[in-house]
């Protein structure tokens, strides 16, 4: 386990009687730069090789030769076969079993984004053959659950049953049932995340897979062409995720969010067309929002539209994309506490965590984390700045708003937790996870019924025998206070969608860290007068 350093100490001292060592030898300089100056430096290549792990503990299906969690093994072998459809694979959403599709596809969609936005920094840290491996276990899953152009699988198992238990996903007991949408039963939302999952991937594979990424847009074309014709929420076609993943915002922010991708993957106008003839009767260009989620998608497609300013000449298209431009700065001014009311702006912890909602706090905070740094970047390239009612804002800033959160999730915060599970000395031990708090398969093959697991390990206070590595729990509450208990699962469950955006996080993060060069004219050098 890496061990983290102490808070960052800086020491200033008068200008310097000897300038000839800033002008002769930046040696010297760094030298006693060095010695007077202690830097919290998080190891981002550690917690980018761990975000990665947490994926393939959360696969279901046959597991592969190849799979580096070994206390895992094959799942879920007869998915689909009740409505003879193969259904095997994918993955499971937290620390329960269900396959719920639309968290899933907002998964595939964040993974996708990080290594389009960070695909050379995942490189260099020789991390993309494992971020792609990511990608498609989900992709692969997708191909298989959109058996024809206007029919996809939405669910596998329900939760009130799989609850009701708590067992290794390799010892399942309970109903594997499949749901899924089509004609008579609308999911638009769910179509159109699905949708922009695979034009997401699609762009990810071109380089080296042409066939499979040309597949995947094939599917992806199809799935938003039938999440528009047939409109209606997902939750109302299947009634047994209300419970779990209703679609509160709808589906028209999915609609979006689809033809914004399917746009950036194909380049083709009607998209953008369609992104801005909806603009206004979808909520585009009149939703200011403050969170994006796997159920709320606006905050990141009005991101993405503002970056097709640079590109776009025609004016009428320039001022819908303005408008665009203005909701997402909004999100940006929101996260900063930057816009005119209070209320307007996230609220933090008093240890500067920003803080949505008590439940599963930390998939608002990845997800901001990513969207600020892309951001960040953009106004880098494009030498701009930003507007907030509470000031200008450089990128830097935004940058460096951004660590902050990264660095709080891996420890620098009032309880010295790292919320990344099995990164650094301090790591919750007691995930609300079936997979994780069970002996391990391998280990022992005897068969663990249903409620022996509630009886022998769910109240057990001894840390989970597996560590979910990689894993992003809930988090602390708004007084940066957490509870490591397995039956907390508001705070000690983690989920794929929180751990997603970090993946190109790490890698931004990590680039920096090993490309800071020393300016000598900008360092001064102690000295005694």
């Amino acid at each position: 386990m890496e061990m983290d350093t102490q808070p960052h100490k800086k020491h200033h001292f008068g200008t310097s009687y000897i300038p000839f060592l800033v002008q002769h030898s930046c040696l010297i300089t760094l030298l006693f730069s060095t010695f007077f100056t202690t830097t919290t430096a998080f190891d981002y290549a550690d917690a980018l090789s761990k975000s990665l792990l947490y994926f393939e503990a959360q696969r279901s299906g046959r597991i592969p030769y190849n799979q580096r969690v070994t206390w895992r093994d094959h799942s879920g072998l007869t998915d689909g076969l009740e409505e003879g459809v193969d259904l095997v694979g994918g993955y499971y959403d937290a620390g329960d079993h269900v396959k719920f599709g639309l968290p899933m596809a907002f998964t595939i969609t964040m993974l996708s984004w990080s290594a389009i936005e960070y695909r050379q920094q995942i490189e260099e840290a020789g991390e993309l053959q494992h971020t792609l491996e990511a990608i498609k276990w989900g992709t692969d899953y997708f191909i298989k659950a959109h058996t024809s152009p206007n029919v996809l699988w939405a669910e596998v198992g329900d939760g009130d049953t799989d609850h009701y238990c708590w067992q290794r996903p390799e010892d399942m007991t309970t109903s594997r049932r499949a749901f899924k949408i089509d004609e008579n039963n609308p999911g638009s939302d769910l179509a159109g995340e699905t949708a922009a999952a695979m034009a997401a991937a699609s762009i990810v594979f071109r380089k080296t897979n042409a066939h499979y990424s040309h597949l995947l847009l094939h599917h992806a074309l199809q799935l938003f062409e039938f999440g528009d014709k047939y409109r209606g929420n997902y939750d109302g076609s299947v009634g047994v995720v209300k419970s779990y993943y209703a679609s509160v915002s709808g589906y028209m922010d999915e609609l979006l969010w689809a033809a914004t991708w399917l746009y950036k993957a194909t380049d083709n106008k009607m998209y953008l067309e369609y992104v801005l003839s909806n603009a206004h009767s979808f909520g585009g260009t009149g939703w200011s929002i403050s969170e994006f989620s796997w159920d709320v998608k606006y905050a990141g497609l009005q991101l993405m539209l503002s970056k097709f300013l640079r590109e776009e000449k025609e004016k009428k298209h320039r001022d819908i994309l303005e408008q665009y431009r203005s909701k997402a700065e909004y999100y940006i001014c929101s996260c900063l506490n930057k816009n005119n009311d209070s209320k307007d702006n996230v609220e933090r912890t008093p240890g500067g965590l920003l803080y949505v909602r008590e439940w599963n706090n930390m998939q608002y905070v990845s997800t901001a984390a990513f969207l600020l740094s892309t951001y960040s970047d953009f106004l880098q390239s494009t030498n701009q700045k930003l507007n907030c009612h509470g000031g200008t804002v450089d990128h830097e800033e935004i940058n460096s708003f951004a660590k902050s959160q990264v660095d709080y999730i891996l420890g620098s915060n009032p309880v010295n937790m790292s919320y990344l599970v099995g990164y650094g000395p301090n790591y919750p031990k007691r995930v609300h996870h079936r997979g994780a708090s069970i002996v391990s398969y391998k280990k022992n093959k005897g068969f663990i019924g249903c409620t022996q697991g509630y009886d022998n390990w769910y109240g057990s206070q001894e840390p989970n025998p597996n560590v979910i590595v990689g894993a992003l729990v809930g988090g602390p509450d708004g007084q940066d206070n957490f509870e490591d208990r397995r039956n907390n699962f508001m705070q000690t469950e983690a989920c794929t969608y929180n751990t997603a955006p970090l993946v190109g996080v790490f890698a931004k993060f990590l680039h920096i860290q090993n490309h800071k060069t020393v300016d000598c004219n900008s360092l001064l050098v102690a000295s005694y007068k």
